[in-house]
Parts: C-alpha cells; structure tokens; sequence
C-alpha cells in the first residue's frame, strides 16, 4: 500500500490505488492555451523593446573599448616602468633602477641652459670614484654614508672637517661632499681628507657657475623689487613683488639636486638602503655624534616604529616624572637628520 501522505500534486486517492484528475474542457484548455500565447508575445514585445536601446549603443560602447585599448597602448610604447633606466635630472647618465615604480616620458626634453667648460668639467668629476679606497678599501656592513653639502664658508669647512677626523668610526663609513658652485680653497679643503673614504659631488648647474646667465643673474634681470617698467628690466615679480635671486633659490635647488643625486643617482650609493646623514659646513660634529646616531638608529624600529628620521639636533621635548627611558621629537631639525630610502621615496 501506499501511505497517505502523498503531495496533492493532481492525483486523486482510491484505496491503494492513484486515479488521475478527470480532463479538463476542451473550450476551458483552448483559452488557456490563448492566453498563454498572448503573454507569450507581450514579453517578446517588451524584450525587443528593452534591446532597442541597448543596440543602439553598442557602437557608442564599441568605439569607448577601442579608445581605451589605443590610450594604453600609446602609455606601455611612451613610458617606462620599473624595469627601465631613471634618468637624471639633471642630464647625467642614467642608472638602473628596480626598486621603485616610475614612469618617466622618453619624448620629453629637458630644457637646461647650455653647460660651461667649467660645469661640464665639474661633472665629470662627478663619475670619478671616491678618494682614499685604497686606504678604507671596505666599509662596515651595518655603516651610515654621511653627505656634508657645502657653499663657500671654508673657515667653517676646516672646523668641521677637522672635528670629523676625531670622530669615532668615521673609517668605517663614507663621506660625499656635495658643492654648490666652485671654490678652489673649498676643493682643496676637502681633497687634503685623508681619514676615511671621500667622494666629492658638484651640482652643474649651480647659479654660481654661471655668472652671466641663467641660471645664474642674466644682464638686465629685474632685482630685488624693481618695477619692471620704471626699471626697464625682465622679470616677472612673485605674488610679494620679489623677482628671483638665483643666490636665495639656489639654496633650494642645490639641496634638491643633491638628494636626487645621493639617493638614484650614483653608483656608490645604489641599493643602499640603510640611513645617510646630512650634515652642513658649519655643522661641528662631537667624537661621539657617529656612534650616538647608530645607536638611535638601532632604537628606532623597537621603540618608535612610526619615527622617520633619527636626528643629533638637541631637540625641546617636555618629560613629566622619572623613570623616562627615551624622548621622542616631533619634529626634525636640520643639524644632522638621518633617513633611509623609505622615508625618501615618500619625500620624492
């Protein structure tokens, strides 16, 4: 026997038996056969009606498909990514880079000032290897390069160096002596180290190699406040009416060039990835300046992860209580800050 609780599903119960339904009229299934047909056809309707627009654009979004695929094929054919050379601002040589993402437009031409004997000599100069390798012919694993960028101050500059060849360690690392412009007294100074390795970098297009033109002072430059039209002068004032002192901006444009150079741009500091000190030409630096950095260095990523630069700056930091085991500045100064190549990446 079957159980009872069979689905109700158009069968009739007879016993043990299952008796279909009787049929239905023949007029009755005739108009439901009609009526089905009708909205049948009301939804083609609608469908062919709900497609117009859609067909409609399909050439509008064909022609879309095919921009985009000529964008991107005119952006991989006019740049380089990753894989390709950086090249220098400055117009130096190239140098590979693979540890940071860059597109760079080979189309576009810089635009420099045609270089001098003078600065084309100077960065030349540039190429050559440090001084004193054979010496230092190895440097420690875990050393800290030191960039000292000078001007023309070589009063300072002897202080500075002879208290940089009583520092404890100094064997150990590299200094890069960046030039704004040349000095021959200042060059002297700095060819007569003899305590470590030493490299010395000049930025070619300083305003002091070029005394007569930009972007040095050009004759008939505006200065200072000149009205141009009471002055009969060429410039174009900034929104306080100063026009432009290339001895003033080449401040900014030195310090530019040399970390562009420092960090992508030479050979002796690629893949360097540790931190550099940046010091000036009237910077006096204690016995124990290098030994203190890397011990702040070393501190850095236990105490202060979130902390991008260790600094020999004496800094105001506000201590309440005892038992204090560090201070933490929130800012940096500019005697002695150190980085390394991931704060410079989010510099640059």
């Amino acid at each position: 026997t079957i159980s009872s609780q069979l689905p109700r599903s158009g069968f009739q119960e007879s016993s043990s038996q299952l008796v279909p339904p009787p049929p239905r009229p023949a007029s009755a299934s005739s108009s439901a056969s009609s009526s089905s047909l009708h909205r049948s056809f009301l939804r083609k309707s609608r469908a062919v009606k709900d497609a117009l627009p859609l067909r409609r654009m399909l050439p509008f979004a064909l022609l879309v498909l095919l921009a985009v695929l000529l964008v991107t094929f005119l952006l991989r054919v006019g740049t380089v990514t990753s894989s390709s050379s950086f090249v220098n601002m400055y117009g130096g040589s190239a140098v590979w880079e693979t540890d940071r993402s860059l597109v760079i437009h080979l189309k576009s031409e810089l635009k420099l000032p045609k270089q001098s004997i003078l600065s084309m000599s100077l960065d030349q100069r540039n190429k050559l290897p440090p001084r004193n390798m054979d010496r230092f012919p190895n440097l420690a694993k875990d050393h800290t390069k030191i960039v000292l960028y000078v001007h023309n101050r070589p009063q300072y500059l002897r202080l500075v160096v002879s208290s940089l060849a009583a520092v404890e360690g100094i064997s150990e690392t590299m200094l890069i002596v960046s030039h704004d412009g040349y000095f021959a007294e200042m060059d002297r100074i700095v060819q007569d180290i003899r305590f470590c390795q030493a490299k010395q970098i000049f930025a070619p297009y300083s305003p002091h190699l070029f005394p007569d033109g930009f972007p040095g002072v050009s004759p008939g430059d505006c200065h200072d406040k000149d009205d141009p039209i009471v002055t009969k002068c060429n410039g174009t004032a900034d929104q306080y009416g100063n026009h432009r002192s290339p001895r003033t901006v080449s401040l900014k444009h030195h310090w530019w060039w040399m970390m562009n150079t420092v960090w992508d741009g030479m050979e002796e500091t690629k893949g360097f990835s540790g931190h550099i000190l940046f010091i000036e030409e009237d910077h006096y630096i204690y016995p124990n300046a290098y030994r203190n950095l890397q011990l702040l260095i070393g501190l850095k990523p236990m105490k202060c992860p979130e902390c991008y630069a260790a600094n020999l700056s004496p800094m105001d930091v506000n201590s309440i209580g005892e038992g204090w085991d560090m201070l933490v500045a929130e800012k940096m100064g500019n005697v002695g800050y150190s980085f390394n190549r991931t704060v410079w990446r989010k510099i640059h």
